[in-house]
């Protein structure tokens, strides 16, 4: 938990850097996190998107901006990884069986 706490909140901090629009990059990052934490945990897949990804929206409205669609689309990133790093666990559960 811990690893998916620090990780979504260094990829948020980056984030909220001034001057950062590296949107990709940022989106990136929440998919390779969340779907690398959640393959390693290999249970909860809903769990791991949301520590990873709850952070970007939350930071940019303590800073003061509205939780637009921009910073609530980390959240959609985050369960993209995180289905995907499920379905990668699964496959290979299924293949060892």
């Amino acid at each position: 938990m811990p690893v998916a706490v620090s990780a979504g909140l260094l990829i948020a901090l980056l984030d909220a850097r001034p001057g950062w629009d590296a949107t990709g990059i940022t989106a990136a990052l929440l998919i390779l996190a969340s779907g690398t934490i959640t393959a390693l945990a290999g249970r909860r897949p809903w769990l791991w998107p949301l520590l990873v990804g709850a952070w970007t929206p939350l930071i940019e409205m303590a800073q003061g901006g509205a939780a637009a669609g921009g910073s609530l689309a980390a959240l959609v990133f985050a369960a993209l990884g995180g289905l995907t790093g499920y379905a990668i666990i699964r496959w290979q559960r299924a293949l060892a069986e």
